[in-house]
C-alpha cells in the first residue's frame, strides 16, 4: 500500500501475501530482512478513544537481519531492533530490542538471538 513510503534494504526477502502499509507513514527496512508469508506491517489505524474515529499511527522501522515469521503482525509506530525474531502469528505492539525473540499476542520476549550474525540473504526462486 503506497510503495513510495516503503524503503527496502539490500537482499530483503518478502514472501507471498505480505502487506506493507505505507499510506501515511514510512516503513524502513535494514539489509537482509526476511519476511515470512502473509505477514502484515501496519502504519495506520484508528484511535479507539476518538469520538470521531480519527486515524492514528506512526512509522515502522525494521532493523537489519530481522526475521519476521509467517502471519506476524507489526502494529503502527513500532521499531524492531537489529537481528530480532518475530515468531509466526505474533502481534507486535511495542518496540523490540535488538537480538530479541518475541512471540504471542501481544508479543513478549521469549529468548535472545546471537549478536554475532554475519549472513547475507540470497533468495533463489524455484522457477526462474
Amino acid at each position: 500500500m503506497n510503495g513510495r513510503r516503503v524503503r527496502l534494504g539490500k537482499r530483503n526477502v518478502v514472501n507471498f501475501g505480505t502487506l506493507i502499509d505505507g499510506r501515511t507513514f514510512p516503513v524502513t527496512f535494514g539489509d537482509d530482512v526476511s519476511i515470512g508469508p502473509e505477514a502484515t506491517i501496519l502504519t495506520l489505524g484508528h484511535d479507539p478513544q476518538s469520538t470521531s474515529f480519527e486515524t492514528a499511527g506512526g512509522p515502522v522501522v525494521i532493523g537489519k537481519r530481522t526475521w519476521i515469521g509467517y502471519r506476524a503482525i507489526i502494529m503502527p509506530g513500532v521499531s524492531i531492533g537489529e537481528g530480532a525474531v518475530v515468531a509466526a502469528g505474533a502481534v507486535v505492539t511495542k518496540d523490540v530490542d535488538p537480538f530479541t525473540i518475541v512471540a504471542g499476542v501481544p508479543a513478549k520476549p521469549i529468548g535472545k538471538r546471537s549478536d554475532k550474525l554475519n549472513y547475507q540473504l540470497g533468495f533463489h526462486p524455484l522457477f526462474r
